[in-house]
């Protein structure tokens, strides 16, 4: 279990240490743009956050006590639209492709971005690993009078029978060569601090889905 947790913990943070080596790279190139050295260096500010963040849930989830979640109010429009600029690049290099099937809804909510951030991460990463090199993720978005409902769906083989009762048990893991297992149970425990809830299914000529909602706040916010 410790050897498949110290894999998987690099696995993990590989993908945005490839993202700072080949960006630094570029970006040192002589004839690299300032405006594209300024974007280089936003980007690889996003990743080391991004790493940071990856470091911080690891240990979030092996505290006996860890620190209460902090919400604050956010249009999930605005969280969404920052989030998917980041991913779709990072999805295009591995040949796959995060399609929005309409706008995410602009109602503002509480949110821990960042914690918020590494379900998504991890729902996607996923995805592109299932699906190996190439495929499509689509995002839909729905509300209804209590939650805003967020799916992710990819057109990879779906989820395998026999894990999809203990998805998201920790150390439950299938058919991956890396991966600790602890990914989607971090995505749960996110999701329930924020109020809400994580599910997953399977659907005849479709891949995997999964979906999570968070509850809308009891009195209207202003940001």
């Amino acid at each position: 279990v410790l050897g498949r947790f110290a894999r998987g913990v690099v696995h993990d943070l590989k993908n945005p240490l490839n993202i700072i080596g080949l960006t630094a790279e570029l970006a040192g190139q002589p004839d690299a743009t300032p405006q594209f050295r300024a974007q280089a260096q936003e980007r690889i500010g996003h990743q080391v956050e991004r790493i940071s963040s990856l470091v911080s849930e690891i240990l979030y989830f092996t505290q006996n006590d860890p620190e209460k979640i902090v919400l604050a109010p956010m249009s999930y429009a605005e969280f969404i639209g920052k989030l998917i600029a980041e991913l779709k690049p990072e999805a295009e290099m591995r040949g796959a492709s995060i399609e929005l099937a309409g706008p995410p809804p602009p109602t503002m909510l509480l949110l821990n971005p960042k914690r918020l951030a590494r379900v998504l991460f991890n729902l996607i990463h996923n995805a592109t690993d299932a699906m190996g090199d190439g495929g499509k993720i689509f995002l839909r978005f729905g509300q209804t009078p209590r939650e805003v409902v967020t799916e992710i769906e990819d057109t990879g083989p779906g989820i395998a029978p026999e894990i999809l009762d203990r998805l998201f048990q920790a150390f439950a893991t299938h058919g991956k060569e890396h991966g600790t297992g602890l990914g989607l149970s971090i995505c749960k425990k996110i999701i329930e601090d924020h109020g809400g809830r994580i599910w997953a299914r399977n659907e005849p000529g479709h891949g995997a889905i999964f979906s999570f909602a968070i509850p809308l706040p009891k009195k209207p916010l202003i940001c």
